[in-house]
């Protein structure tokens, strides 16, 4: 590992001096280029941020949606019926490896989402990971059809009115692809080249990926937006936050991402470096394996909850002031937050007896699972787990730390494999839906994007009609409940909501950081 870093360091700087070039200091590798299969945001950051756009987008630093590959679009009176007419000349990526003949149209539209939908589709089986997001958002279920009009006009029908759906259509898993670039690694026999050698619509054509080193990306020249001002981009895979750091201040990359919160006094300081902040929708929490007894007891989840100072957890974490303490599984700025609920308190001793009350008074063995490097919702993985570790020991629990590479982790936890993980989650598209569905349902459950393995049968019913729901007050409503479910039945220990860290070269324009944590860099420039 040493010696695969040094000798990215050593060639960073010879890269960044090209013209128009920006390096990113990035906190972890993508698990692939066909986003639909996976879930990170370091994943998307790769893919949906830079090789392939949607239907619609979020206006840069808001959750606002503004058009994309559609130009206009209408929804029916009864909310069933979404009409979208695309944008005329966007042209996809040529590559070494094809050469689109024809302009994006509603066949890409259709290929796009009949992959994910229909099981006899001829990709359907085609995706190893199968799409844990259209999965878990339950899609399959929501859409009734999608029909072409003409070459630039596709309906979607819906079974019942979803209130998210068109804020659901500006998230990664609804990217478009090329349904002409699909049929020919078809007819080639090579489909697990989708995966590796995307082909998209967006600012930025794919080069080459050098595994858990860099990603290298040229601007798209056709762009419909126009071409983008840097001609080279690459993601440097820096896990550590302290070498990204360096790195930045070395001037061997441009950006580092998540800086972790207590060292952003000193970097506000330091010349030739801008630092951005934004109060982000994010959720730092640790998954509680329900489906490995004796996490299934809500006696033993809450006894943890109970065993744990986050308070302390928040201090050594983010530093003073960088983040809130979590309470519900999203931040109180949200529609239908419940602000009658408490944080649960340190109370070891009253975790001792809800132990002792589920049998066990001696304890039991567990492992809890993090990352090695850190991120936003996780600045510095080993302290944390320390911290737990500590924390459970006091009360008789004895806890192994183990720690897997990014990717490792996501995929093993979605086969349960954990007791404990350190997991966070950045909302998608502004909707509480969005932290709910994908992390909590029953559907996730099923596919394995949720973690806990919790599915409760009133909660999910809950979240459920509250999707169906487009009045603000009567959503409201139906959240709150299910919050106070949430918090009764702690499938999670929620630790905090962070705000969101950047840190830039001086010389570096045009960045805006996104609310929804995600970074994207189509509008972002050097200047001298």
């Amino acid at each position: 590992m040493r010696r695969d870093l040094l000798s990215l360091v050593l060639c960073l700087p010879l890269y960044a001096t090209a013209q128009q070039t920006l390096v990113v200091c990035s906190e972890a590798s993508p698990e692939g280029f066909d986003i639909v299969q996976y879930t990170a945001a370091t994943t998307a950051d790769a893919s949906s941020e830079t090789l392939f756009e949607r239907l619609v987008q979020f206006a840069p630093g808001s959750t606002r949606i503004i058009p994309a590959l559609a130009e206009r679009w209408e929804i029916s009176a009864d909310g069933l019926q979404y009409t979208f007419h695309l944008r005329r000349g966007v042209q996809f990526h040529q590559t070494p490896w094809f050469k689109p003949s024809r302009a994006l149209n509603a066949d890409d539209v259709l290929w796009s989402f009949q992959r994910q939908q229909d099981k006899q589709h001829a990709w359907h089986e085609l995706a190893p990971r199968g799409f844990p997001y259209f999965e878990a958002m339950g899609f399959s279920s929501l859409i009734e059809r999608i029909d072409k009009l003409d070459e630039y006009s596709v309906r979607f029908t819906l079974k019942h009115p979803e209130a998210p759906f068109l804020a659901d259509l500006a998230m990664g898993f609804t990217s478009i692809y090329s349904a002409e670039y699909a049929a020919q690694l078809l007819a080639a026999g090579t489909p697990d080249q989708l995966n590796s050698q995307p082909v998209g619509t967006g600012p930025f054509v794919f080069e080459r990926y050098s595994k858990d080193a860099q990603v290298r990306f040229r601007a798209h020249p056709d762009y419909w937006a126009g071409r983008p001002a840097l001609d080279k981009l690459l993601l440097a895979i820096t896990p550590d936050p302290n070498v990204r750091v360096q790195q930045l201040k070395a001037g061997a990359c441009q950006v580092a991402l998540y800086p972790r919160p207590i060292d952003v006094p000193a970097l506000r300081q330091s010349s030739g470096v801008q630092v951005q902040e934004l109060d982000s929708l994010l959720v730092a929490y640790v998954a509680l394996n329900t489906r490995h007894p004796p996490l299934d007891d809500v006696r033993v989840r809450q006894a943890i909850n109970l065993a744990f100072d986050r308070q302390a957890y928040l201090r050594a974490q983010y530093g003073e002031g960088n983040a809130s303490l979590a309470v519900a599984p999203y931040p109180a700025t949200l529609l239908g937050y419940n602000d009658q609920l408490q944080p649960w308190p340190h109370d070891p001793e009253r975790a001792r007896r809800l132990l002792a009350e589920a049998g066990h008074a001696d304890g039991f063995k567990l492992a809890i699972w993090t990352r090695p490097g850190g991120g936003p919702t996780n600045p510095n993985p080993g302290i944390g787990a320390q911290m737990l570790q500590a924390d459970l020991a006091a009360i008789g629990i004895q806890a192994e730390i183990r720690v897997f590479e990014w990717g490792e982790l996501i995929k093993r936890a979605k086969n349960g494999e954990h007791d404990l993980v350190f997991m966070g989650w950045a909302g998608d598209n502004g909707d509480p839906d969005n932290f709910l569905t994908p992390n909590l349902s029953c559907a996730a459950a099923e596919s394995g994007e949720n973690q806990a393995g919790w599915c409760n049968p009133a909660f999910d019913a809950l979240i459920v009609e509250a999707r169906r729901i487009s009045a603000p007050a009567p959503r409201a409503e139906l959240y709150r409940q299910a919050l106070a479910i949430f918090h009764e039945q702690v499938p999670w220990i929620a630790l905090a909501h962070p705000k969101q860290f950047t840190a830039l070269s001086a010389d570096v324009a045009g960045f805006v950081q996104s609310p929804l944590g995600s970074n994207n860099f189509a509008h972002v420039r050097r200047v001298k």
